[in-house]
């Protein structure tokens, strides 16, 4: 078994992690259901490799992510950032005797639990209110469902997963509120400055140090804002005490982050944070995979899809939903050279994903991911159209229809049924994907493809953001459930798995993404007299340090497109 530990960074980022541990609760769970369906029962994923076991000071053993947390102060909502499981106290008594005399204090009012972490609670007494034989009053699926769609603030106002004390770490700062922590520079003080930066490095220790085998670091950071530079000092601690553990980074954004900026000097600002956060994070990472769209909803996700953009509760889903499937490879348990399972093929771990989409010995590559949900049947009498022309990108800025010959890809498909007469085993998924290669226009150099039976499960807190031509299993239908305005999304009551398919491949799709920052800092950074150079100066920015920024990120070009020339010396 070899573990990972993850970070999460920055408000987005939460949003998409704790959708990410629901699904990883909900498979432990039906693992465990003797109810369930069989294709829950045979997952064939080691749990262990995102999973600490441990045991409260009561001697009760516990099982919680592998994870490091950091957001605002505040952005708990009603959960402790000691967890639950603990029962550390964090309250302090109305009056504290100083040299000065008393001095009274005042408490905020806990945030209220909505129905959701109403029904957690409740359930949680369940077993002792049957035994005394009380009855319980009980909270309906659908105003669950209600509550959720209406009220969700925090990502923990949709969490059911309980978290170790060392996993949640609130950030404090200068800045009056989250609107003036905008930008990479002042993120990246805010760590300089005090303790902070030191107790997130001894957490990450905790969790690293216990474990046997690590095989890496699954990094998510919402870029946006001031948290770039926040995991930018996270990043190179870890490169100063670990040097040879390899990081996958995914650097999110919600829609809601691509909003226009009112004036020139605010776009420029933008634009100045984009090209110096990525390349400051594609330098501390060995592969970064930039994630969110400025609209799911008006792209061709909305194919099945019916969200609101504006709802982080609703895009984080999806891009939850696309991270875990990814990450399956890393976790799937290995048979052996002649074994050979019956439930998932197409296991390797980070460090040999990494290597063959970047390359032997190299590092800081960027990656595209691409999607599609639900996925297509593969085979059986519904086979319409190839998978691989239904995967879309999930990265902002990548060319549609680029014929790159020297392509690499990681395909991972999990929970592929077939038709209801004919279930798909992994050598028909195997044959379809193969006759689907054959059929494309272009062909990569190389492609990895990981299959998993096991679909990804919907469970209640996920939000209602599918389509009506999305059936119970996932399936497209070929005609709508239903016409009606209040019927237009499905969620966890009316649609229980779906199919998923996710792409990782190398190509020269990214370059319009890698171009637009090059581009943006040789402008407004580096040109003489640009309006930019005194706004990275604030940052902290030097004329020395501007150029390499542009050097790494030409050389992130160059790399993909040797003819394109690019150098700093080109200004």
């Amino acid at each position: 078994m070899k573990e990972l530990v993850t970070f999460q960074v920055g408000s987005y980022a939460n949003f998409i992690g704790s959708h990410f541990w629901n699904f990883q609760d909900e498979l432990l769970g039906l693992f465990e259901d003797p109810q369930a369906d069989m294709v829950f029962k045979n997952q064939n994923l080691d749990m262990d490799v995102l999973y600490r076991t441990g045991e409260t000071q009561q001697g009760i053993p516990t099982y919680t992510p592998r994870l490091i947390s950091v957001d605002f102060q505040g952005s708990l909502g009603s959960m402790s950032s000691h967890g639950t499981l603990y029962n550390q106290s964090s309250s302090l008594s109305s009056s504290i005797t100083t040299w000065n005399g008393n001095v009274s204090t005042q408490a905020s009012e806990p945030y209220k639990k909505n129905l959701f972490l109403q029904r957690l609670y409740d359930e949680g007494k369940e077993k002792v209110a049957n035994a005394n034989g009380d009855s319980q009053s009980e909270i309906q699926d659908t105003d669950v469902v209600n509550s959720l769609e209406e009220s969700v603030e925090f990502w923990t106002d949709y969490s059911k997963v309980h978290y170790h004390p060392q996993s949640l770490f609130e950030l404090n700062g200068s800045w009056v509120n989250p609107q003036e922590f905008n930008n990479y520079g002042i993120g990246k003080n805010t760590l300089s400055e005090g303790l902070q930066g030191d107790e997130i490095n001894e957490r990450f220790r905790f969790f690293i140090e216990e474990c046997d085998h690590v095989q890496g670091i699954q990094f998510i950071i919402d870029d946006s804002g001031g948290f770039s530079g926040v995991g930018a000092s996270i990043l190179e601690n870890i490169a100063d005490d670990y040097t040879n553990v390899p990081v996958v980074l995914y650097s999110v954004r919600s829609p809601s982050s691509f909003i226009n900026p009112k004036t020139r000097k605010q776009n420029i600002y933008s634009n100045l944070h984009d090209a110096v956060s990525f390349s400051a994070l594609s330098s501390l990472c060995n592969l970064i995979i930039p994630v969110g769209l400025p609209s799911l909803n008006e792209s061709r996700f909305s194919q099945f899809l019916n969200l609101q953009d504006n709802k982080l509760y609703h895009s984080s889903g999806v891009y939850a939903s696309v991270i875990h499937s990814v990450s399956l490879p890393f976790r799937m348990k290995r048979i052996g050279p002649n074994g050979e399972s019956l439930y998932e093929c197409g296991a390797m771990d980070l460090y040999e994903g990494i290597q063959m989409l970047a390359g032997q010995g190299r590092q800081n590559y960027v990656a595209v991911l691409d999607a599609c949900i639900p996925a297509p049947s593969l085979v059986g009498r519904v086979f319409k159209q190839s998978l691989l022309e239904n995967l879309l990108p999930l990265t902002p800025e990548t060319a549609y229809d680029v014929e790159d010959l020297q392509a690499i890809e990681s395909v991972i498909v999990q929970g592929v049924l077939g038709s209801e007469e004919h279930e798909a085993t992994l050598s028909e998924v195997k044959e379809a994907m193969e006759t689907a290669y054959e059929k494309a226009t272009t062909r990569p150099r190389f492609s990895h493809l990981s299959v998993s039976r096991c679909p990804l499960p919907i469970l209640l807190p996920f939000p209602s953001i599918f389509g009506t031509r999305v059936g119970r299993r996932g399936e497209i239908l070929s005609n709508p459930v239903s016409e009606s305005e209040s019927m237009s999304r499905r969620g966890s009551i009316d649609v229980h798995s779906i199919p998923m398919a996710a792409r990782l491949r190398s190509s020269t799709a990214i370059l319009p993404f890698l171009e637009n920052r090059l581009g943006n800092i040789r402008k407004f950074g580096l040109e003489r007299g640009s309006i930019g150079a005194e706004v990275l100066r604030n940052w902290g920015f030097g004329r020395e340090e501007v150029e390499e920024i542009g050097e790494n990120l030409s050389k992130l070009v160059v790399t993909l497109d040797p003819h394109q020339g690019y150098s700093s010396d080109s200004d």
